[in-house]
């Protein structure tokens, strides 16, 4: 019969009346004493209870180990350390990667698009990504424009000191003359 209590001179050495330890506490293969006082084996092939563990492989860094549910699991969400973008039109969107951000990555404005919003470039009392507009400036200046068609392709601009054309009047040049055969011969220039 095992001993589960041991005084000596009146002390009490050894006392496993009390304890409460059970196989399933004790890791699996290490050797205790029972409550009893008999020697017992432990059982537990585990350091905590994972059988509720929520996490799942997508939600774990790439390469890193754990344990859930009692596996033991490798981790598949891809690390993006300090990922970067750059906006340079009004309509674009960054969309942030899926993974792990270290949190130094940026957004931003590109640099030539942000040199462009200064005051004097926005109308006064406007205001565009943080930045009042000053301009008042004087009336734009329109220009209308009369030009003879050609064969070839003709553009037509503003000359200096206009900011637009407000018309543009085309004019063929041709002549009718009668000719001969009773008809009208058009002579276009």
């Amino acid at each position: 019969m095992a001993r589960n209590k041991v005084i000596y001179g009146g002390e009490v050495l050894i006392d496993l009346t009390s304890d409460t330890v059970t196989a399933s506490d004790v890791q699996s293969g290490v050797t205790f004493h029972l409550p009893s006082g008999e020697i017992g084996t432990g059982t537990c092939s585990y350091d905590s209870d994972t059988s509720e563990d929520t996490a799942v492989v997508a939600e774990v860094l790439n390469g890193k180990t754990f344990h859930a549910r009692g596996a033991g699991l490798t981790g598949t969400l891809p690390n993006n350390g300090a990922v970067a973008g750059v906006l340079d039109d009004k309509d674009d969107v960054y969309t942030v990667p899926q993974g792990y951000h270290d949190g130094s990555g940026t957004v931003q404005l590109d640099s030539t698009e942000k040199a462009k919003l200064i005051a004097s470039n926005i109308k006064s009392g406007v205001t565009v990504l943080g930045v009042t507009g000053t301009y008042s400036g004087e009336a734009v200046s329109a220009q209308s424009k009369s030009v003879n068609a050609t064969k070839n392709p003709l553009t037509v601009l503003p000359d200096t000191g206009y900011d637009y054309l407000s018309q543009v009047v085309v004019t063929v040049p041709y002549t009718e003359t009668l000719n001969s055969a009773g008809g009208y011969t058009v002579t276009i220039l």
